[in-house]
């Protein structure tokens, strides 16, 4: 019930948050673009998973913990952790920038308030640490600002992780999939053109394959970041890789790698061979093996 009732209050906010959400990827992408090395470790490929997740992490418990000491009467030691919190929550905030660039729809929408709400609650604990900076006899108003800020890092927690459970952003598209066994499977192709990208069926998997000779490289059609379907995409790299036409992440055919972002994932990978009764088969590989 109560879930649902704060989903409906972040939605009350989209007939702002989306016209300006809408403008701020732009800008992003724009600014991202030719700085995709920079985009890559904002995203976390280096770190398998969101930075931005890694860093919040840290900065929410560090914040709430400012009022605790504060209430205790730590006031150095909430002072400095504010001021280390800070910094943390601007890395944070850069990182979660990358992210945001790559938003589509309803995420997009929700990830603009979670921002918007993230970032007046930095402002807040900056005039906070601004006062306390001056050493005022009178500590009541830097701790009721770290309390307020307190309470918006909260609301904006929730909405992130509204943004990355309920509606999967950032998450790997591939991390329920595969439950059984591999097992060779049929493909439901005859021929495998040498050069392009060929979308194929392996039981109830999409593949895209890429023939090099007497080499079929293939990995799964779903792009693990967001979903786009990769045979829909480019090859790349001199036909080595392929690129997802919805936000550019690149991965390796041969090995289903990460190549460029903003995917933090690799692809699930298959073996291709002739099979006995004619035609093609095809055997997944997990890439962790």
């Amino acid at each position: 019930m109560l879930a649902r009732l704060f989903t409906r209050l972040v939605d009350i906010n989209g007939p702002w948050a989306r016209p300006l959400g809408n403008l701020n990827v732009r800008l992003l992408r724009a600014l991202f673009r030719p700085l995709w090395p920079l985009k890559d470790f904002l995203n976390g490929k280096w770190l398998g998973h969101s930075l931005h997740g890694a860093l919040t992490d840290f900065a929410i418990g560090a914040l709430l913990s400012v009022s605790v000491l504060d209430v205790l009467g730590y006031g150095r030691a909430s002072d400095a952790l504010l001021g280390v919190s800070i910094l943390v929550m601007v890395g944070a905030s850069i990182a979660g920038l990358a992210d945001y660039s790559d938003t589509d729809g309803l995420p997009r929408t929700r990830a603009t308030v979670h921002a918007t709400v993230m970032t007046s609650a930095l402002v807040v604990y900056i005039v906070s640490w601004v006062i306390r900076s001056g050493g005022p006899a009178d500590r009541t108003l830097p701790i009721v600002l770290a309390l307020v800020g307190a309470v918006l890092v909260s609301v904006g927690a929730w909405i992130g992780g509204d943004v990355v459970y309920a509606l999967g952003n950032m998450i790997d598209r591939h991390a329920w999939r595969f439950w059984a066994k591999p097992k060779w499977q049929a493909l439901d192709v005859a021929e495998i053109p040498e050069g392009t990208l060929v979308k194929a069926k392996a039981g109830t998997q999409s593949l895209v394959l890429v023939r090099n000779g007497n080499e079929v490289m293939a990995i799964h059609d779903v792009c693990a970041h967001a979903g786009g379907i990769l045979s829909d995409g480019s090859l790349e790299a001199g036909g080595r890789e392929v690129e997802c036409p919805l936000h550019g992440s690149r991965y390796e055919l041969a090995t289903g790698y990460k190549r460029r972002g903003p995917t933090t994932f690799d692809q699930p990978r298959y073996e291709v061979r002739r099979s006995q009764a004619g035609g093609w088969e095809a055997l997944r590989i997990a890439t962790h093996d």
